[in-house]
């Protein structure tokens, strides 16, 4: 999921040790000194935002449910009809977005993961109504390790008809939406 967070901010590294040491002291079954992130409370990373210049939580304001199906492996993000002007709050300069998801089954022990990502067409910022969006990812049916889902947003300007993504990282959002614990 590299990509979706290449544009985090500079504390990002600072901000996700802190969640997961709260997911590691969740673990309460592990000895004192061998607690680990995939025994302790994944769930707490829910909601956790890459980019705190750009939280997802305060840009894109469409309804879009997240669901992780664990048995078939199947994590979706749904995103019903909306006005991109009334529901995205683009930074200043944008004509353009896209919709980016991932999912993802983590093995924290072995060090290991599966991602899948899908990115929608780039859709213009404007105030006509777009079609639903469901963005459906494949991982190990009935993996025993974490499952998440994450979602971005990513904005560009069109000049002359060619369109060019606004490479200050203090645009673009990413958050974890849902995740499941094995």
């Amino acid at each position: 999921m590299r990509s979706l967070v290449l544009n985090a901010d500079n504390l990002v590294v600072s901000r996700l040790h802190g969640q997961l040491m709260r997911v590691i002291q969740a673990d309460l079954t592990s000895a004192r000194g061998l607690r680990n992130v995939a025994e302790g409370d994944v769930v707490l990373l829910t909601d956790f935002e890459f980019n705190n210049r750009s939280p997802l939580s305060a840009t894109f304001y469409a309804p879009y449910t997240g669901t992780i199906d664990r048995a078939t492996g199947t994590l979706t993000l749904e995103v019903p009809p909306y006005v991109p002007t009334e529901m995205i709050m683009a930074p200043s300069g944008a004509t353009h977005y896209k919709i980016i998801s991932s999912g993802a089954a983590i093995d924290f022990n072995n060090r290991s993961f599966e991602v899948d990502s899908i990115e929608s067409a780039v859709l213009p910022w404007n105030g006509l109504p777009t079609v639903a969006l469901n963005h459906s990812h494949e991982v190990t049916a009935a993996s025993t390790h974490p499952l998440f889902l994450v979602v971005c947003l990513a904005f560009y300007q069109e000049i002359n008809g060619e369109m060019y993504a606004l490479q200050d990282g203090s645009y673009n959002c990413s958050a974890i939406v849902k995740v499941s614990k094995a």
